[in-house]
């Protein structure tokens, strides 16, 4: 499957899609006036310390203050050994050095750790643990244990009191590019600490690389063919990387000069914008309803108009092999993370079952982010998480709708119209007015007129007060004013 990474430069945001066999499988972003978090290292101060919760908030300059769970300030126990406690590690004015491992999503904060790892093209650097690792996408045991070797190596020679995972580029590499990469980490690690130690509290002190630059060190694998850039000087500056850090990359970097935007190819724009619909359309007929909550998100699975050849079974289970590939897409594409719950079309085969598991688990494979799903619960719902690090497509490019505040339904005209009139009748009870006005939007003041005129004529006689009305053109169809004259 041909596999390639178009990066578009605008004037303030850089796009960048991983399209793979003709179609948009991942889309990044990355805005001048809204950078990305994660991976970006801050010399933090402790606001508060929650023993109940084993956390702590951090101040390090954003919007929100970062939460800090104990989890993230020591390795995992072993031999059943218990968590420390926060108070023992933390306590409040303390300044520490952090790390983002998660972006500021909704209204959460950013959540940290301080076990820092510092990526480069091959290795990750572990300034705070001595683990050697190898990354379980590379599968081949004989080149796991070769770069165990390696690594085990090169620790004791060059770095004794630090740690080393290889990363799933690091297949193949020489033992002389592993050695260059501890080397540049080593550096990059000593220019972190040095700059670390004049730092004030809430302030940047290593931010992770541009995104059109860290596309070669996260999306960059062994079958991606080219990268094609659509502005010169990035893509000058982007081989000048490469050839210093990538050399192996540099000539599979091209400038793109078309006519057509580069996000025209293989209709990438239009993958991004149906990608903030709820439903997704099958080509059998079938379709996905896509929820995101805060909570989780929620796929609904249904037949539409296929009705198969054969037996609904058949047609059923066709349905659900073509949602799960669909789904697995869909994941990528819209960086969906967290809980996530399906709700296949009802199966009643365990092999059928079986089938649709398997095909989900075979199509998530492909998926940078680690994922886990578990069986069919009795509910014949299928539970499954992915690894959330960043905010999700829908909510970098949309905002809750101002009209519903994001329910995704509005009062009707009926609705409104009943709750003016109570209005009307508390402002009565309030203010010794000789009439009201009512501001409202032009199909509210036409449900008053049309509808529910009768009952407004009843209010004016109870009242012993008239009510005028004025349409605003400007108003939601939930937003009025009632004004006493």
């Amino acid at each position: 499957m041909s596999t390639e990474i178009l990066v578009n430069i605008g004037q303030q945001e850089t796009r960048v899609a991983l399209v793979e066999g003709g179609a948009a499988q991942e889309i990044h972003m990355q805005r001048a006036s809204r950078h990305g978090l994660t991976g970006n290292i801050y010399k933090g101060k402790v606001q508060r310390v929650l023993p109940g919760m084993q956390a702590a908030f951090v101040e390090i300059g954003l919007e929100r203050t970062a939460f800090l769970h104990v989890a993230d300030m020591v390795p995992l126990p072993v031999n059943g050994d218990a968590m420390p406690s926060i108070s023992q590690l933390l306590h409040e004015g303390q300044q520490v050095l952090v790390q983002v491992l998660k972006d500021p999503i909704g209204s959460k904060g950013a959540r940290l750790t301080t076990l820092l790892s510092i990526p480069s093209r091959y290795l990750v650097l572990l300034p705070h643990e001595k683990h050697v690792g190898v990354s379980a996408r590379i599968e081949d045991e004989a080149e796991r244990e070769r770069l165990r070797e390696v690594l085990d190596a090169l620790q004791q020679r060059m770095a004794p009191q630090f740690g080393l995972i290889a990363r799933t580029a690091a297949e193949g590499a020489e033992a002389a590019a592993l050695e260059a990469d501890v080397a540049f980490l080593l550096r990059l690690w000593k220019a972190i600490s040095d700059r670390a130690a004049v730092s004030e509290p809430g302030t940047l002190v290593h931010g992770d690389l541009p995104l059109s630059m860290r596309i070669l060190r996260d999306l960059l694998g062994t079958h991606v063919e080219r990268v094609r850039i659509d502005d010169a000087e990035e893509c000058r500056r982007v081989k000048q990387f490469a050839q210093l850090f990538v050399p192996q990359a540099a000539p599979l970097i091209e400038l793109y000069e078309g006519a057509a935007p580069i996000f025209d190819l293989y209709g990438v724009e239009d993958d991004i914008n149906r990608a903030l619909n709820r439903r997704v359309d099958l080509k059998s007929g079938g379709h996905l309803v896509i929820d995101q909550t805060e909570a989780m998100t929620t796929i609904d699975v249904n037949t539409g108009a296929y009705i198969g050849h054969r037996n609904l079974e058949e047609t059923v289970l066709k349905t659900n092999l073509e949602a799960a590939q669909a789904i697995a897409r869909q994941l990528r594409l819209r960086n969906l993370g967290g809980i996530i719950i399906i709700d296949f079309i009802d199966m009643k085969s365990e092999d059928h079952r079986a089938q649709v598991l398997r095909a989900l688990e075979r199509a998530l494979a492909a998926d940078h982010a680690r994922t886990h799903v578990y069986p069919f619960s009795p509910l014949g719902l299928v539970e499954m998480t992915r690894k959330r690090t960043r905010e999700s497509l829908g909510h970098i490019l949309c905002e809750p709708c101002p009209t519903c505040s994001g329910r995704g339904t509005i009062k009707t005209v009926e609705t409104v119209c009943h709750e003016i009139a109570r209005e009307v009748q508390r402002a009565a009870r309030q203010f010794e007015a000789k009439g009201f006005l009512v501001l409202a939007a032009p199909n509210v003041i036409r449900g008053l007129v049309e509808e529910e005129s009768l009952g407004l004529a009843n209010l004016e006689t109870a009242l012993e007060r008239p009510i005028r009305l004025q349409a605003e053109s400007a108003y939601g169809q939930e937003s009025f004013d009632v004004v006493p004259l």
